[in-house]
């Protein structure tokens, strides 16, 4: 309640006019305002819908989802084997990899999101090199056995994977942490040249003119990477089973919340494998 209140007083600009504990008391007890939280970022069901269910005013269980979704935006990312250790930053990310000798695989991955209004300042931003479709992007990382450990450094879909994970400050934490080593895909192949001896990416495809032999040991050696990397696309695959995310319907300046509210639960889950 005090996130809530503090929210909406930076929402209005100043303190609320009417006395401390004013105002109608909730309708749902905090259990169905959680659960309806999480019917909501698991299906992206209607708040109208969920309202019918429970009998009261949709704006009810609008106010309930904003209450709870920033709560478990701030859980943070479960430690596999070690219960109530959490991970909040890609700082604390690389503090576990060094210590525990976890090496990391790092992706990027688009969301589709609502187009902003024609006019607005920044339009352009959202609209993806990739798909040519406006999103947003976020960068995952997981250990060898597909495991969440983070999710973040979440961009318009305009920006670059590197250039994200670079706002984040992965260089100086990859200086800061030497004995730590990643796998990413070709969207991080600067960090390669950057780092190699921490980080690798798929090598360059042969050009044209390259011979046959070349061209085989070129696809054995991607093979090879993408077989060690592909843990981290199960783990995006396993996020993309929650709808927000696999197209997001919701007001854009709530996707932050609910991409990291819904990597938090599905961190909870592969934690236990």
């Amino acid at each position: 309640m005090a996130r809530e209140n503090s929210r909406l007083r930076e929402h209005r600009g100043h303190e609320r006019l009417r006395a401390e504990g004013g105002g109608p008391d909730h309708q749902l007890v905090f259990t169905h305002r959680a659960i309806a939280t999480l019917v909501v970022l698991r299906f992206q069901l209607p708040h109208a819908a969920l309202a019918l269910f429970y009998g009261v005013d949709r704006s009810t269980v609008t106010r309930a989802v904003h209450e709870i979704r920033p709560l478990l935006a701030a859980r943070g990312f479960a430690v596999p084997g070690e219960a109530g250790v959490r991970l909040h930053t890609l700082a604390d990310v690389f503090a576990h990899a060094a210590t525990r000798g976890v090496e990391l695989r790092m992706e990027g991955t688009e969301v589709r999101v609502r187009r902003p209004r024609a006019g607005r300042p920044g339009r352009r931003a959202f609209v993806s090199g990739k798909t040519r479709q406006n999103t947003k992007k976020a960068t995952v990382i997981t250990g060898e056995k597909g495991r969440t450990l983070f999710t973040g450094a979440i961009r318009p879909g305009r920006m670059h994977d590197q250039t994200a994970a670079k706002s984040e400050g992965i260089e100086d934490l990859f200086e800061q942490y030497p004995q730590v080593k990643a796998k990413v895909d070709a969207g991080y192949r600067g960090l390669a040249k950057r780092f190699p001896d921490q980080v690798q990416a798929p090598p360059k495809k042969p050009g044209k003119d390259a011979s046959s032999a070349e061209i085989e040991a070129w696809e054995a050696v991607r093979q090879q990477q993408s077989s060690m990397r592909i843990c981290v696309e199960h783990a995006n695959a396993e996020h993309k089973q929650w709808r927000p995310l696999q197209r997001y319907l919701g007001r854009r300046e709530y996707y932050d919340e609910t991409h990291l509210a819904i990597a938090g639960l599905v961190s909870d889950r592969t934690a236990k494998r």
